[in-house]
């Protein structure tokens, strides 16, 4: 499989009045083709600001990073981001919000509408395409979220810490819908998460970071649990190994 995310050497630092601060040190990786891999690290360490560079609204200020193999010198079409909250547009209908990227780069044509009704249809959400944000659970919000994601067609989801805002049971649900649409859809994706269960539940590899300034410290593969979905990787013995391994790589920065 090609890789169509690869950092190398990253090292970001921010000028304050008072200093300049370093907030990712020396971090490379690569996501390839249908691969999912979660970044885990301590609060603080750089995870986001690495979305923010991949997804070319940051600049690094030593080494490289390539998406489909260009330099990344702004947004690309590749990519498409999935923050925090649902952020959903709550005038406008669960359609509406999932036409949203396409009506802005004005592509909303046949096609991709028939492309929106189509995800919506797949994943459960066409009887409520007339409906409002305000009538959904958080669950079907995420999942009208990530459709909305989806439409553009982008290569790449950017996760950060999709499911941060949704109670723990839901939460658990969520990710694995999130996880088997993804999936089903042939995407890659890059998930940042504080959730070290939810990162061995879902990824195929897991890049553990330092405390900041991010550096990596290891790269983990999930091997036999690899096509197993997340509610299954959690009733296997070796799910409680891999969380125990991660859980010491990550101690080790305090």
């Amino acid at each position: 499989m090609g890789n169509l995310i690869s950092l190398r050497r990253a090292r970001l630092c921010y000028q304050t009045p008072e200093a300049e601060v370093e907030a990712v040190g020396d971090v490379s990786f690569d996501l390839r083709e249908r691969e999912f891999v979660a970044l885990v690290g301590p609060s603080g360490c750089g995870k986001s600001t690495l979305l923010g560079v991949i997804a070319g609204l940051e600049n690094l200020t030593e080494g490289t990073v390539t998406v489909c193999g260009q330099p990344v010198t702004g947004p690309s079409p590749h990519i498409a981001l999935m923050p925090q909250r649902d952020q959903l547009m709550e005038w406008r209908t669960i359609e509406d919000n999932a036409l949203l990227g396409l009506q802005v780069s004005r592509r909303a044509d046949r096609a991709h509408r028939e492309h929106v009704e189509m995800l919506l249809a797949r994943y459960g959400l066409a009887e409520f395409a007339r409906k409002h944000p305000s009538q959904l659970s958080g669950g079907m919000r995420q999942r009208s979220a990530l459709i909305r994601t989806l439409a553009t067609d982008p290569d790449i989801l950017l996760l950060d810490e999709p499911f941060s805002a949704l109670d723990y049971q839901t939460r658990l649900q969520v990710s694995a819908d999130i996880w088997q649409i993804i999936r089903r859809e042939g995407k890659a994706a890059l998930l940042v998460t504080h959730d070290i269960a939810e990162a061995v539940s879902m990824a195929d590899r897991i890049v553990v970071l330092s405390r900041r300034p991010a550096r990596v410290k290891a790269i983990l593969d999930m091997g036999e649990l690899r096509p197993l979905p997340p509610l299954e990787r959690r009733e296997k013995a070796v799910f409680s190994q891999w969380f125990d391994r991660i859980w010491r790589e990550l101690d080790d920065n305090q």
